[in-house]
């Protein structure tokens, strides 16, 4: 194995990071208002933080791989974690979890309310199309 290969032998890509911005926004969230944080520490951080996913992700990977599965699912990454020693995480990965869960059936109900309505788009574009209209009309009404 090369040094350009990672755990599983697959090449790791030098390209892979984080947004800067995204993490120089929660750096500056979490530090007290009166200590920043110079560029370098920032990079320092990134860089850890995709150390930190290669190494879940590997280790979660072969979790899969050993359950004969294709997808790595939430409990790879719970049993990566405990498996390398973060156990403390994944308490917090599982409330995580569970509000994901939450939103995705609360966007699935907004969905099939849309459903529910029995229109056809046509008929939805219609009604915004007038809605639009009125509120168009009342507007300018109000200008006068």
């Amino acid at each position: 194995m090369s040094d350009r290969e990672g755990h599983s032998g697959v090449p790791v890509d030098d390209d892979l990071s984080l947004p800067k911005a995204t993490v120089a926004k929660m750096i500056t969230e979490l530090l007290p208002n009166d200590v920043t944080c110079a560029k370098e520490t920032r990079d320092l951080v990134i860089e850890c933080c995709v150390e930190f996913i290669h190494l879940i992700s590997s280790e979660a990977n072969e979790i899969c791989e050993q359950d004969s599965k294709k997808t790595i699912a939430p409990e790879h990454i719970i049993g990566a974690l405990k498996r390398l020693g973060f156990e403390s995480f994944t308490e917090e990965v599982e409330d995580v979890l569970k509000d994901h869960k939450q939103q995705q059936k609360d966007r699935e109900k907004k969905v099939s309310k849309l459903e529910q309505s029995g229109k056809t788009e046509e008929e939805l574009w219609e009604e915004q199309q007038r809605l639009f209209a009125e509120s168009r009309a009342k507007f300018e009404s109000q200008q006068q």
